[in-house]
Parts: C-alpha cells; sequence; structure tokens
C-alpha cells in the first residue's frame, strides 16, 4: 500500500542537503512520503542555472521526479498562495499553502515563513528537526549528523543550533 506525502519541502532545506551531499539521507528518509511545490522545483533549476553548482544533484533528481511536484490546484490553495505571497517567496508560499490545505508537514527554516505556517496551524519541521529524526530511526549516527550539520553551517545555513546533543535525540 502506498503511503500518503507526510512533508512537503522549502527550497532552503533541500539546499542544504544538497549542498552538504546528503540528498541521499533525504531520499532514503521520504521516498514516497515527500513532495516539494512546482515554485520550489524552479527556485531550485533558476539556482543551479546561475551557477550555484552545489544544487547540480538536487537539480537532477527533481528533473527525475524526486521529489514529487505538487502544484496550488484548488481555490482555497490559490488563495492562501496569493495572501501569503504579498509577505514571503513563491517557494515558501505555495508550500504553506499545500501544506495547510492537505495536511502536510512543511519542511522550513526560514523564520518568517515558520511563523506564517504556525498562524495556519501547519505542523513543521527543519533541517535540525530533520537530522534529529534521522537519528531517532535509526538512519545516520549522531557524530555524522553533527559532522553534516557542520558543513552545512560552513555552507552558511543559519543553524538555531552549533550542534546536535543526545539529549536532543532522546
Amino acid at each position: 500500500m502506498r503511503r500518503m506525502p507526510e512533508i512537503i519541502f522549502d527550497t532552503n532545506v533541500l539546499s542544504n542537503f544538497a549542498i552538504s551531499g546528503e540528498l541521499t539521507l533525504l531520499q532514503a528518509m521520504y521516498h514516497h512520503t515527500a513532495r516539494c511545490s512546482g515554485h520550489v522545483s524552479a527556485e531550485v533549476q533558476a539556482g543551479f542555472h546561475a551557477g550555484h553548482t552545489g544544487l547540480r544533484q538536487l537539480s537532477e533528481m527533481l528533473l527525475d521526479g524526486w521529489p514529487p511536484e505538487e502544484h496550488c490546484d484548488s481555490f482555497e490553495e490559490r488563495r492562501l498562495l496569493n495572501v501569503l505571497s504579498v509577505s514571503l517567496g513563491k517557494g515558501e508560499s505555495s508550500c504553506i499553502a499545500l501544506a495547510a490545505c492537505r495536511g502536510y508537514v512543511f519542511a522550513c527554516d526560514d523564520r518568517l515563513a515558520r511563523r506564517e505556517a504556525e498562524r495556519l496551524g501547519v505542523p513543521l519541521s527543519g533541517t535540525v528537526g530533520i537530522l534529529i529524526k534521522a537519528i531517532r530511526i535509526g538512519e545516520i549516527e549522531l557524530a555524522k549528523a553533527n559532522a553534516v550539520l557542520k558543513v552545512m553551517i560552513q555552507a552558511g545555513f543559519y543553524s538555531p543550533v552549533a550542534r546536535i546533543t543526545r539529549e536532543m535525540v532522546v
């Protein structure tokens, strides 16, 4: 039986895992349950074509269909997209609209986008939360997760923590 999508990724989370070389970790954790919006896919492709070579593998994976793209098709999804687009980018706005209307977890690290999602009652995760979940389910060891997080931070990720501790995992 095929599982329903559970998480929709914003550009920044996908980019963090791409730049750290850990897209396969995301794919292992969310192979059949992940989605992104068409706007997020377009942002990634634009970034890659603008010279961000760290997005090459992600660009190729998106072109190959992972994570699958979803679009704001219903009236309510389009309405939310338009309202949110006043203060957020199209990628974030479309993901929040889809998450709010379809019951997904929204994976994002942007403070303003997270605040809007919380206001709408959308469950949240982010880069650090995904790494913690990966440790909990045995996809990655704590030391490896911290090494990945360090690479992300060195690449410009503004992480809420410098490292993941054992206490965060339990």
